[in-house]
């Protein structure tokens, strides 16, 4: 069975804002905390990131037109992750970040299920980062 989640939350901040931090993966490790120590560009717009599991690699398929940071995000413990993401305006001064995670199918759900609880406090330090700028 796949199982998946979607996560969001509101950001005040216009989105062009948001979407200008986000996609700039140099700052993940202040929003990622659970889950990016540091990161750096390699070949083929390819990321390399050093992870709580070791080395990891994120592959973007942004597309700043319509708020998309579609990603992949390659695990060495725990596999390939799809990661759909959206910047959506909700006002001229406010946004919503969403992103909708698949559990990667060599993970155990009870694990998944962990993440998306720390995913909560990510969110959470990334309104707090945007909200700053």
């Amino acid at each position: 069975m796949i199982h998946t989640e979607t996560k969001s939350i509101q950001i005040d901040r216009p989105a062009e804002d948001t979407y200008a931090f986000l996609a700039d993966p140099t700052t993940m490790p202040q929003w990622a905390i659970h889950n990016v120590r540091s990161i750096r560009p390699v070949e083929n717009g390819r990321w390399e990131m050093e992870t709580p599991r070791g080395k990891g690699f994120l592959i973007p398929h942004y597309a700043e037109q319509n708020g998309i940071l579609d990603h992949e995000f390659i695990d060495a413990g725990e596999g390939r992750w799809i990661v759909a993401a959206r910047v959506v305006p909700i006002a001229e001064s406010a946004s919503v970040y969403m992103i909708t995670l698949t559990k990667p199918e060599a993970m155990p759900l009870e694990f998944f299920e962990k993440g998306m609880q720390l995913m909560d406090e990510e969110l959470a330090a990334l309104k707090a980062c945007v909200e700053a700028l």
